[in-house]
């Protein structure tokens, strides 16, 4: 039996629509992913099995293939993780989708929970565009996948609930069967007493630990250097500080976006998909309305400056390694 589900993966700052085709066939209990997949999307297949298995569902003992179309383009990260599992569940008959057209977003843990995963922003704005209107996504991205307007977003936990989910009212449930209880051998403390089993991500390049900013009034001193740059703030103009180290210079530039005004709708909108394919936004809801301040290392290279490297993300790179004294 075949199954089709939408997705969305993350190209740049920008979402693309993949198609997710699942066929269950008769044969030896094996599964494949088409579609040049990466090697975080080829170990998708266990995650899904062991999901699906600690989920109180039956992983399927046939033939399994997995197609990722467009398949001429490359693919990368495990937000597929949930569609993957959805199709497999849909096409060897657990559950009959009745409950309209959904998109699925998601990655898949071993123990079925569902985790938030990076650039849910550009990716649901992007299945809006195509006239998907309903998703279901992490419940950890349902503040992030709000902002988009026209979309129904429904946050999901676990792959179970997802199921019902497509399932909907009146469709086939998938079976119950007696789910495993999860075994926690250590588990992360909260210093306000509740725990999270989710790992927290490090954005590459450093997005995360961005300089907070100051206020101008906590400047003492510098009284020619305080009314250079509000008048260069004033006139949009570009400013060079220079002086030797512990002058104030750095602390100047901080106090730089309290002095400008919010920014508008489409530069929100801007900044707030790049903290999104960041991975920064998934504690905090709204656009972005405060301007960002970066203090990048003089060493970086222009392609660290844009974020490049054997993985292109959001975020200035780390500062080049010393060289060795020449003999």
């Amino acid at each position: 039996m075949l199954a089709t589900l939408v997705t969305a993966v993350v190209s740049g700052l920008r979402g693309e629509l993949v198609r997710v085709e699942v066929d269950v066939a008769p044969g030896l209990p094996v599964c494949h992913i088409v579609g040049l997949p990466d090697a975080a999307l080829s170990e998708a297949r266990e995650r899904v099995r062991a999901g699906i298995r600690n989920s109180g569902l039956e992983y399927p003992n046939s033939r399994i293939t997995v197609n990722l179309a467009p398949a001429d383009r490359r693919k990368h990260g495990a937000a597929y993780d949930l569609a993957i599992a959805i199709g497999i569940l849909v096409a060897s008959g657990q559950i009959r989708a009745s409950g309209g057209p959904w998109a699925l977003l998601g990655e898949l843990s071993l123990s079925g929970r569902i985790e938030a995963v990076p650039g849910v922003l550009p990716m649901v704005a992007t299945l809006a565009r195509a006239g998907y209107r309903r998703v279901a996504l992490p419940d950890a991205n349902l503040a992030e996948a709000r902002l988009v307007e026209g979309v129904e977003a429904v946050g999901v936990t676990g792959l179970d609930d997802a199921a019902r989910l497509v399932a909907g009212p009146r469709g086939r449930r998938a079976g119950r069967a007696a789910r495993p209880d999860p075994v926690a051998v250590s588990t992360p403390t909260r210093t306000d007493g509740d725990t999270d089993e989710r790992t927290p991500r490090a954005a590459p390049g450093g997005l995360i630990g961005g300089v907070e900013a100051v206020d101008l009034r906590e400047v003492r001193g510098q009284a020619n250097a305080r009314w250079a740059l509000e008048v260069a703030l004033a006139g949009g103009h570009d400013l060079l500080l220079v002086g030797p180290p512990g002058a104030g210079k750095t602390l100047l530039a901080r106090a730089i976006p309290g002095l400008l005004p919010p920014l508008g709708d489409t530069e929100a909108l801007e900044v707030t998909v790049i903290e999104s394919v960041a991975g920064v936004l998934r504690e905090r809801g709204g656009l972005r309305r405060q301007r960002p301040f970066r203090a990048p290392h003089h060493t970086s290279s222009y392609a660290a400056l844009v974020g490049g490297g054997p993985a292109l993300m959001p975020g200035e790179g780390h500062p080049r390694p010393p060289r060795s004294p020449v003999p």
